[in-house]
């Protein structure tokens, strides 16, 4: 699967890079809001794009496949989130 030419940006099959960008700005924007945190919009980009990769790969372990943009836009909220709790936690 790691060959075939839709693997993109990442490993999230069917997403290029300026498609990842605006996934991780989208989904750092929305885990902000509902973490009640503030940050720039760098810092959601990164968040985001970090948060699809551990989205991607939370999905991976529960066997649910992640392609495409709003399927990698989800797994990039949920990682997200998921970072930005583990970061709170860590700083307490």
């Amino acid at each position: 699967m790691m060959h075939d030419p839709a693997y993109a940006f990442l490993g999230q099959q069917g997403v290029g890079f300026f498609s990842m960008i605006l996934i991780g700005i989208i989904a750092g924007w929305i885990a902000e809001r509902i973490t009640e945190s503030n940050h720039g919009m760098l810092t959601n980009l990164l968040v985001g794009v970090a948060g699809a990769f551990v989205g991607g790969e939370l999905a991976n372990l529960l066997n649910i496949e992640v392609f495409g943009f709003f399927r990698t836009l989800i797994a990039a909220i949920v990682g997200a989130i998921v970072l930005l709790w583990v970061w709170r936690a860590i700083r307490k």
